[in-house]
């Protein structure tokens, strides 16, 4: 039996090797088996859906699910459902038709506010559904405000392009970008989280590796945490003006910062390699507005 509930064992060194633990410990209440109230409100005004899961070969990949206000809902506190299905392109079409441990988190840019729900992706005849496992909100740093563009025409096709390197476009992406996802797994469970700084703040290194500064967030270091038992990881990256997206999977690790010692101030970073990547043109609605970057930069 897993108690869902609690740190599991990469999670709680994760902590103690962050000198974290009575920090984490304070918060740990906020985890949940059920929605926190005012959750389904929230939940149906939002038009974007961040999924992150392994596929069938055990690869971490994070996707972007988009519908109108109410694609997404909450009859009870214990089922999210999603009115949205995952596109044939996508690295997890196959495994989320089957059903798969899943983390998503809804996020409202405009407001700086978020919530992650982990649990069971099932799919239904209206899309699927997520029995809910654990569901916390998070706080508002490294959030860069953006307003939403109006409801683009449906029917947009998507085009997809695979690769195992960064090209240009995605290398320009990744080095200009405020904000990505990060999925990740362990036994009994995945997460996905959410990353932001100033442009920059991602570094490529080369075609196949990237680095990102680790900052100081909640304490509970579950993404971390992951990434001690379990080194795959799936990124989303967005490309706010034209809707495309960056999806990019691979290992990660967390090791002390090669950088300057001012940046990042816990002293630790990650490296990612690259093992796959997918750049999808029209995956999400394009003419997002300029973003106003979070003080917590």
């Amino acid at each position: 039996m897993i108690d869902r509930l609690a740190f599991h064992p990469g999670e709680l060194t994760a902590q103690r090797e962050a000198g974290l633990t009575d920090a984490a410990e304070r918060v740990r209440p906020i985890i949940a088996s059920t929605l926190p109230g005012g959750a389904s409100d929230f939940l149906r005004r939002r038009r974007m859906l961040v999924v992150g899961a392994l596929d069938r070969d055990g690869r971490a990949w994070a996707t972007g699910l988009h519908g109108p206000e109410g694609f997404l809902s909450a009859d009870d506190p214990s089922t999210l459902r999603v009115a949205a299905g995952v596109p044939p392109t996508d690295p997890l079409a196959q495994v989320l038709q089957d059903g798969a441990d899943v983390g998503t988190l809804a996020i409202d840019l405009e407001l700086r506010r978020r919530l992650r729900i982990n649990g069971r992706w099932r799919p239904v005849d209206s899309g699927a559904e997520v029995d809910i496992h654990q569901a916390f909100g998070n706080c508002p740093k490294y959030i860069q405000t953006r307003a939403a563009p109006e409801e683009q025409p449906a029917g947009i096709r998507r085009v997809a392009t695979r690769s195992e390197v960064l090209g240009a476009r995605e290398a320009q992406l990744v080095s200009t970008a405020d904000t990505f996802f990060v999925a990740t797994a362990a036994p009994g469970g995945a997460d996905v989280s959410h990353r932001g700084g100033n442009p920059g703040f991602v570094r490529v290194v080369s075609l196949t590796e990237l680095t990102w500064p680790d900052y100081d967030g909640n304490a509970m270091l579950m993404t971390v945490g992951n990434l001690r038992v379990n080194p795959a990881a799936g990124l989303l990256f967005p490309d706010w003006r034209s809707g495309a997206t960056l999806q990019l999977s691979g290992t990660a690790e967390v090791r002390p910062s090669r950088d300057a010692p001012d940046r990042p101030a816990t002293g630790r970073e990650t490296a990612f390699r690259i093992t796959g990547s997918v750049w999808v043109e029209n995956a999400f609605p394009s003419g997002w507005s300029e973003p106003a970057y979070s003080r917590f930069n």
